[in-house]
């Protein structure tokens, strides 16, 4: 018996071989007479060619749009170092697709012409999808978190109210800036409690590897409607940088970081924090296409010649790997770790084999930074 060259090929043509799975006589036959006693077409009967939208035309958008030197490439809309930032008026800062993850560099190209992601009002290109929803006719009171509704209460969901507030201590109902909000520094038993009850809650919120976009400072509001902190897990390519996690954190939406474990954070929204009174953001309806950078990890490194950076990566397939990481882990201790290695070598290897390519430059670019 001839054994098979080919096993892949070989599972692939199974199914035909099989005779359980071949198309019965009768059936074929049916399938063929049906198909030959169709009518023919009418040409009356016929439809007008639906003539195609050109926002569905692949062949009219520009693969690569160069970034104008000077001025802004549309309005509203600003080339910085950190990508494209849209500029709103009353904005409390430039908004951005992700805060976090966008290379520190300035972009070289554009994919596609820059608009505003906001909604089909501020958006230059015709609106594709479907129409916004009409206004209820139902007016509903407007949520204030020093009003809350009456404790057990059949079908409303728990609140927590504000604070917590020491001794003496009053709240502040107008707070307005970071400050007032936030009040006076959470004791250590304070901090220990809040802990303590969001440790095994299953109500949280997941940062992937594009890290903090902007439609997540809407959820995180969302969070504090009902809870006085937020539990944000953390896993991918934004957990080598912790800290600017936490640092972008508390400049856009304004808590404090009481906690941080791991990938885990614990966002505590203030003493005197008023769902009503929190800055509402406008949201994204669209993600926007990344614009093309330069070269997060160069073929040849600065300081280094062809050959020199040739013979590096030699001697580095011989290194055994300090670690290896896997796919959508929490790499916290990464940059900790490759420190160490460089106070015994120069030059250190870390097993990205199971990530994706553009994962693995974004890491590079981090630890090179």
């Amino acid at each position: 018996m001839a054994t098979n060259t080919l096993p892949s090929r070989s599972l692939l043509a199974a199914p035909a071989q099989h005779p359980g799975l071949r198309l019965g006589t009768s059936l074929r036959l049916s399938l063929s007479l049906s198909h030959h006693n169709q009518p023919a077409d009418d040409p009356e009967r016929r439809r007008a060619p639906v003539g195609s939208h050109p926002a569905f035309s692949r062949g009219n958008r520009a693969k690569k749009i160069p970034v104008p030197t000077t001025g802004e490439p549309a309005a509203g809309i600003r080339v910085t170092d950190r990508g494209l930032a849209y500029h709103l008026e009353g904005a409390p800062f430039e908004f951005q697709y992700s805060y976090t993850e966008a290379p520190r560099a300035r972009p070289v190209a554009l994919r596609e012409a820059p608009f505003l992601p906001f909604g089909p009002e501020a958006t230059p290109r015709p609106w594709t999808g479907r129409k916004p929803l009409p206004k209820s006719r139902k007016e509903l009171p407007e949520f204030d978190s020093f009003v809350l509704p009456p404790h057990g209460k059949k079908g409303v969901k728990p609140v927590q109210s504000p604070g917590p507030f020491l001794a003496g201590m009053e709240p502040r109902y107008q707070a307005a800036s970071r400050e007032e909000v936030l009040g006076e520094p959470l004791t250590r038993d304070e901090v220990a409690v809040l802990v303590k009850g969001n440790l095994k809650a299953k109500r949280q919120l997941n940062m992937g590897r594009d890290g903090l976009t902007h439609n997540m400072l809407e959820n995180i509001h969302a969070h504090w409607k009902r809870k006085r902190v937020c539990k944000i897990k953390c896993k991918g390519v934004c957990t080598v940088d912790m800290d600017n996690v936490c640092q972008q954190l508390e400049e856009k939406v304004g808590g404090k970081v009481i906690h941080r474990q791991g990938g885990v954070i614990f966002l505590f929204r203030g003493r005197n924090y008023n769902y009503r009174t929190r800055p509402v953001f406008p949201l994204m309806l669209w993600r926007p296409a990344a614009p093309m950078y330069p070269r997060l990890v160069k073929t040849v490194p600065d300081g280094l010649t062809s050959d020199e950076a040739t013979q590096m990566r030699k001697r580095g397939r011989q290194l055994t790997p300090i670690c290896k990481l896997g796919k959508n882990g929490v790499y916290a201790n990464l940059v900790k770790e490759v420190r160490e290695a460089f106070e015994a070598c120069d030059l250190v290897r870390v097993d990205c084999s199971s990530l994706n390519k553009s994962d693995c430059r974004k890491i590079g670019a981090k630890l090179k930074v």
